[in-house]
């Protein structure tokens, strides 16, 4: 009769690498500005002072433009929003931006893939002009006019 063997009590886990997201590298605004094609520079030099655009730099939708010109834009995958992403890793209705006092928010709506600014979830928080938004796999960076 054979010894019975046991083995080691060996500690396994399971990484999901879907889920690991890039941060994006620390740049400063005029960096950003300098890395823009000739095109989108003059689209956000035509920017009236503090209205935004977000520009889709990367991801999905990438070249893509939305201005935020309304006091509350709704971001989510049904055709009824302001920015409509058409994708399932957005949420029908999945955030809002909104604008008070010169200043940006963006708030999950509860969304099943969450929001991130910056690479970090966010429920509810406020935006500035260099700010990398995550809805699902769309990338939108937000760009503030301001005249010089």
């Amino acid at each position: 009769m054979a010894d019975k063997v046991t083995p080691p009590n060996d500690l396994t886990s399971t990484l999901n690498l879907r889920q690991l997201r890039s941060i994006p590298g620390s740049m400063a605004s005029e960096e950003l500005y300098k890395s823009l094609s000739a095109e989108q520079q003059q689209v956000v030099n035509a920017l009236s002072d503090g209205v935004g655009i977000l520009l889709v730099l990367k991801g999905a939708g990438v070249g893509g433009r939305y201005l935020l010109d309304a006091m509350e834009t709704k971001v989510g995958r049904d055709i009824n929003n302001e920015i409509c992403l058409d994708d399932i890793t957005v949420s029908r209705s999945h955030a809002l931006i909104t604008k008070s006092n010169g200043q940006y928010f963006i708030k999950d709506l509860g969304s099943l893939n969450g929001t991130y600014l910056n690479a970090i979830s966010v429920r509810d928080t406020a935006i500035t002009s260099g700010d990398e938004i995550q809805i699902g796999k769309y990338h939108l960076t937000l760009f503030v006019g301001h005249k010089k």
